[in-house]
């Protein structure tokens, strides 16, 4: 799920769209296959990755879609299922997951159960179409620096809360590649949305990956990061930027998350505006914690705001 953005406030973003319902050989040892759920939120769907040959790992099986389970048990004929790995508990991402263990028997690993960090007042207005799945249930929740393996592969789990406060990113050492879920993407930045997502730990993983070596990134939605160091500065300037447009703004009288929107994403489409409220809301929820910002009471969507 994602925070699409005017070009001009954005990194240098990747704009390719892979085609979903087609199984594509991305690298020696990834196959990605797209599920057919495209939309504001998730550009030509969620990207379900095979890893291995023989014995697989298979990567955010994505929403319980009947024809695109179809589609990854036909290019898996012959092969097994090791275990099913999830990033985070979006229901673009894990309720694939359940029917896939009931059709093969593989165990689902990665992330816990979602888990909202925090009851937001007034959350009701900013409901995304991506929202938690509450029945997700690992048979085996991965902390940081756990491992999965098979025959020629290890995936390694990296805590990168933020987008949820359960996300992993998986390390593919064999490939110097990292499976980034929805954390970091090439084609838009995501969407931090409270109360599963917070900003501050958002950034803090964002410095953690900028401090990785890895050479390419696979994404829960659209084409591979390339340069992703380069990139994820990119992320971080662009975050910077976007709270110090907050800051001025709530410096300058306005007092509301709706006058933010409308006053820091000129030209966004209406669709989109639920989601930039929420980003808006939980740079504010940090700019509080951090003392930049005040409100009365915990923040909420339907708060006002003042420098503190």
């Amino acid at each position: 799920m994602s925070e699409s953005e005017a070009p001009e406030a954005a990194p240098a973003f990747q704009r390719e769209a892979p085609a979903s319902g087609r199984v594509e050989a991305v690298s020696p040892l990834i196959r990605r296959l797209v599920c057919p759920n495209a939309g504001p939120f998730t550009q030509s769907g969620t990207c379900t990755y095979l890893v291995g040959h023989g014995r697989v790992a298979v990567i955010d099986p994505g929403p319980d879609h009947p024809e695109h389970r179809a589609a990854l048990l036909a290019a898996l004929d012959g092969e097994s299922i090791e275990a099913i790995l999830v990033t985070h508990t979006h229901r673009d991402h894990s309720p694939g997951a359940r029917p896939l263990r009931a059709a093969t028997g593989a165990p689902i690993v990665g992330c816990g159960p979602h888990r909202p960090a925090r009851a937001v007042r007034g959350l009701e207005q900013g409901r995304l179409d991506a929202a938690g799945d509450a029945e997700h249930r690992p048979d085996r929740e991965l902390t940081d620096g756990e491992s999965v393996s098979g025959p020629g592969w290890t995936l390694t789990a990296l805590a990168t809360p933020g987008h949820t406060m359960n996300h992993l990113a998986f390390a593919f050492a064999e490939e110097n590649a990292l499976f980034s879920g929805d954390h970091v993407m090439a084609w838009s930045t995501s969407i931090v949305a409270p109360p599963d997502g917070a900003m501050g730990p958002y950034m803090a993983s964002l410095e953690t990956l900028r401090g990785r070596s890895e050479a390419v990134y696979w994404p829960g939605h659209g084409g591979p990061v390339r340069d992703p160091q380069r990139f994820v500065r990119g992320l971080l300037g662009h975050r910077r930027a976007r709270e110090a447009g907050i800051l001025e703004r709530v410096s300058a009288g306005e007092r509301t998350i709706p006058g933010l929107v409308a006053a820091l994403y000129s030209g966004l489409d209406p669709m989109l505006r639920p989601a930039a409220a929420l980003s808006v809301f939980a740079h504010l929820e940090d700019l509080v914690e951090r003392g930049r910002v005040a409100t009365d009471g915990p923040p909420a969507l339907d708060s006002e705001y003042r420098p503190a």
